[in-house]
């Protein structure tokens, strides 16, 4: 029998062995699209990011004028049509992300509010990620946000991308994610944020396309296991990896601007009935000023 590990928590535990009863056992070398560094037990958050750099022999580069959630907004492989229908604003704040201040807002729908309620005491709170705020903000929120490149020691190639965004108030984080593009069984080229649980991830498999407006979409859509998505990943107790396919539960970001404004919107969705909207204000910074 495949047993989740047994030294942590009951409910990480439970909800590991619920991904290792109904998902499927994968080969990481055969599914590399996919594949995302795992938490350990014992601290996510910021301590995930030192504990990263341990195990794979990595070094923290921070770079607050100029870093990026993409290094060219042509990783996304859209057609040349698309890019020239982005304005140079939005395509800016992909390449130039560490360089905008973030005003945050979010709205529940009531009856999910139980559900967020539930999964903020069970681990948001203890793990320090995910810490999506219940009640509807009514004012806009001030967000840290630091993106951090993580570098092979011996060799400076960049491995991994990670943004990092906190409430300036309080210091907790809302989202600690590693950011690449991967491309997918079709061969579509997708965004991959990756969020370290314990003992495992939550990994979100976004599919890029251009509105009718030249706004930027990100998607999560899909139908079955491959495609742009939700997914859990894990290791067990004896090493083998787990994936537990989510379709029923979407995630959808679109970035817009008005006369110079940026704003983004991103609305998650389960059973396509809307769970959460949050609404992020994006302002570049003016240095010397």
């Amino acid at each position: 029998m495949n047993v989740a590990y047994r030294m942590q928590k009951f409910q990480d535990w439970i909800t590991q062995q619920w991904v290792i009863s109904f998902g499927r056992r994968v080969n990481p070398s055969q599914n590399l699209w996919l594949m995302g560094p795992f938490g350990e037990i014992n601290g996510i958050g910021e301590k995930f990011i030192e504990q990263l750099t341990e195990r794979e022999n990595l070094e923290i580069v921070k770079d607050f004028e100029s870093a990026g959630l993409l290094d060219s907004i042509n990783n996304l492989n859209l057609s040349v049509h698309e890019i020239s229908s982005l304005s140079k604003n939005v395509i800016d704040f992909y390449e130039n992300t560490s360089a905008y201040r973030l005003k945050f807002k979010v709205k529940w729908n009531p009856v999910f509010k139980l559900f967020g309620y539930s999964v903020n005491r069970l681990f948001s709170q203890r793990i320090n990620q995910l810490n999506i705020p219940v009640n509807r903000i009514h004012k806009s929120e001030d967000l840290t946000s630091e993106i951090i490149k993580l570098v092979c020691r011996e060799t400076g190639e960049l491995k991994y991308t990670l943004w990092l965004r906190k409430f300036r108030l309080t210091g907790k984080i809302i989202y600690s994610g590693i950011y690449s593009t991967c491309k997918v069984p079709s061969g579509n080229t997708c965004v991959k944020a990756v969020f370290p649980l314990p003992k495992g991830n939550a990994t979100v498999i976004l599919q890029p396309s251009v509105g009718d407006s030249g706004e930027p979409i990100l998607n999560s859509s899909g139908e079955r296991f491959g495609d742009a998505g939700f997914y859990f990943l894990l290791n067990d107790s004896k090493g083998n990896f787990w994936s537990k396919y989510i379709p029923s539960f979407t995630d959808k970001l679109t970035v817009t601007e008005n006369k110079g404004k940026l704003r983004a919107v991103q609305t998650l969705k389960l059973w396509n009935i809307t769970v959460s909207t949050f609404e992020y204000d994006l302002e570049k910074y003016h240095y010397g000023r």
